[in-house]
């Protein structure tokens, strides 16, 4: 994507102000209809009912964060989006939907499991951010914050793992001014706890441009020892870097997440190699040779998954490593998620395991110390690229 075409976003707004403002804001009242009323005006939602929006919301993403930890419903007698009654409740055919999810999202936590992996517990929020009511639908964006705490398996796993996704919800009004919860759409795809397919490029076109090899996926990968101290690179800086700003984005630079395919994963990989001594090769922004990279201009190959690849390699910054378990804190992880020759996802590592498993960190969506082991269980049709920096 060319994404430093696009101007700059504004300082994100924090999540808990997000939460403030969703339930307060907006007088707009309920109508007024008497039981058994046809309704004549389409249907307004006051802050009382945009609080019970948010509430089902809640209980809709605990179900899925718990289906990791506990399997399905986790460990309740059924799941939490089905105490919803009356004024808002989750329709029959959403229901349905959201148990088939529940059901694969248990089979990838076994999944995870076979690979080495489990949760023992997990923490859920949502705040909304904005409802619009359109005629009798009402779309409600929401923000789902949630932490996932590693069960000690192998023993040296980090604490937690956590991340930030965008939903929006679509709820239904009866002619009562009933809502019911009839569609769900995830935005930020490549959360650990959704199914949805992520966006992918088009084929790069064939050209002279430098093509990394594919990486295995097989555990355990055989060595490939990085130096991390004494080097003329800050590997420990450039994770720290990344674990700072994973989801309190640098005002320094432009925010590009929901601009396009690509949003913000590169630019945030790009910022954490320059805080780790990646220096700027200056020059014209479409030249894949050159990058650079502030608050004002950013070359192409500071911003866009393919163009990095391009200059990471013929720059001879990196070289490409033979198996994702061989990654190490300051390497880079990048993804093609449907193999069409166009990569779509660039991460990078922030913690590695002594055991030999690494953990990323990137955004769009924000994300902490996700394992490579889960990454290769959701996406296991994904061509996936390891690069030593």
């Amino acid at each position: 994507m060319k994404s430093r075409k696009l101007s700059r976003t504004g300082r994100r707004a924090t999540i808990l102000g997000a939460a403030a403002a969703s339930v307060v804001a907006g007088v707009a009242l309920l109508p007024n209809w008497s039981a058994g009323a046809a309704v004549v005006d389409d249907p307004t939602v006051d802050a009382q009912t945009k609080a019970t929006f948010q509430r089902l919301a809640d209980a809709v993403f605990t179900d899925r964060t718990d289906a990791l930890v506990e399997g399905k419903q986790g460990d309740r007698n059924k799941p939490l989006s089905n105490g919803f009654s009356g004024g808002v409740r989750v329709s029959s055919g959403t229901a349905r939907t959201e148990g088939a999810t529940l059901s694969s999202l248990e089979g990838r936590k076994d999944r995870l499991a076979k690979l080495g992996e489990k949760y023992s517990k997990a923490g859920t929020t949502v705040t909304l951010d904005a409802t619009r009511v359109t005629g009798h639908k009402a779309k409600a964006a929401v923000t789902e914050t949630t932490t996932l705490t590693y069960a000690k398996v192998r023993g040296d796993e980090p604490k937690t793992t956590g991340f930030q996704a965008h939903h929006e919800l679509t709820f239904t009004a009866d002619e009562r001014g009933n809502w019911q919860l009839t569609g769900i759409r995830d935005t930020d795809p490549i959360a650990v706890n959704t199914l949805a397919k992520p966006s992918v490029k088009a084929p790069v076109a064939a050209s002279d441009t430098p093509d990394a090899p594919r990486a295995a996926t097989t555990y355990p990968a055989p060595a490939k020892p990085k130096t991390l101290t004494g080097a003329t690179l800050d590997y420990k800086a450039m994770a720290t870097y990344a674990e700072k700003y994973w989801s309190n984005y640098n005002p320094n630079y432009p925010n590009y997440n929901g601009h396009g395919a690509g949003g913000d994963c590169t630019n945030f990989v790009s910022q954490s190699l320059k805080a780790g001594g990646w220096k700027h090769i200056p020059g014209y922004v479409y030249d894949y040779t050159k990058w650079f990279g502030n608050a004002d201009i950013q070359s192409d190959s500071f911003v866009g998954v393919n163009e990095w690849s391009w200059f990471a390699q013929n720059s001879k910054r990196t070289t490409s490593l033979a198996n994702v378990y061989q990654l190490d804190v300051g390497d880079v992880l990048q993804m093609d998620f449907d193999k069409n020759g166009s990569k779509d996802h660039t991460m990078i590592v922030t913690y590695r395991s002594p055991q030999g498993v690494p953990y990323v960190t990137y955004h769009s969506n924000n994300t902490y110390r996700r394992s490579v082991a889960s990454l290769v269980a959701s996406y296991p049709n994904a061509a996936f690229y390891a690069y030593r920096t």
